[in-house]
C-alpha cells in the first residue's frame, strides 16, 4: 500500500497567541485541566499531518467558500485551517463558548 506523503503543518502568530490566551485562563480554574486541552489541541493540530482534507469547509456568509477547514476539538474549541499545496496553515483556533461573531465579519 502506497503511503500518502504527510503535510507540514505552519501555525500562525495569531493562532499561537489564541491558544496560549485559553490555556491561560483555563489554568486559573485548573492547572490540570489547561495542561490537558494543550495537550488535546496540539495533538488535534498535528493530526493535520494526514488527511487534513478530513474535514468540512467552513460555511460562513462573510467568509469565502471553501477558504477555511474546520475542526472542532473537545465540543469548545475550533481549528479553522486552509491547505495549500502540501503546507496546512492553522489560522485560527477559537473558543465556542466565547462570542467568535467577530471572525465572520
Amino acid at each position: 500500500m502506497e503511503k500518502k506523503p504527510q503535510f507540514k503543518i505552519t501555525i500562525s502568530d495569531r493562532s499561537r497567541q489564541m491558544l496560549a490566551g485559553h490555556v491561560r485562563f483555563m489554568a486559573q480554574k485548573s492547572p490540570a485541566a489547561a495542561r490537558k486541552i494543550k495537550n488535546k489541541l496540539i495533538d488535534a493540530i498535528r493530526s493535520l499531518k494526514e488527511m487534513p482534507e478530513r474535514f468540512p469547509f467552513l460555511d460562513a456568509e462573510f467568509i469565502p467558500p471553501n477558504k477555511y477547514h474546520k475542526m472542532f476539538v473537545e465540543k469548545w474549541y475550533l481549528i479553522l485551517y486552509q491547505i495549500k499545496d502540501q503546507t496546512v496553515y492553522v489560522e485560527y483556533i477559537v473558543d465556542c463558548g466565547q462570542d467568535y461573531r467577530w471572525l465572520i465579519r
